[in-house]
């Protein structure tokens, strides 16, 4: 799936889940670079992401998320 593709579905998923139309992400973007995404908004936008591109994160996978670049790289693989 290329890139801009990708990028541009999770942003659109992020807002949404954090109701904020004027949401940038970036591969650098943190939970701490976005109001509200706290552990229990993260769930929802795990479920948000999975939902959205038709795949399912590991236990291991959620653990080891830094920043949306690993988030969007995993989504890459998963729904390649």
């Amino acid at each position: 799936m290329a890139d801009t593709l990708v990028s541009d579905r999770m942003q659109d998923v992020f807002r949404t889940v954090f109701n904020d139309p004027d949401l940038v992400l970036t591969d650098e973007t943190t939970a701490a670079d976005v109001p509200g995404w706290d552990s229990l908004a993260h769930v929802g936008l795990m479920f948000s992401l999975e939902a959205e591109f038709g795949i399912a994160f590991s236990d291991s996978e959620l653990g080891r998320l830094n920043d949306v670049g690993e988030l969007r790289r995993v989504i890459e693989a998963k729904a390649g």
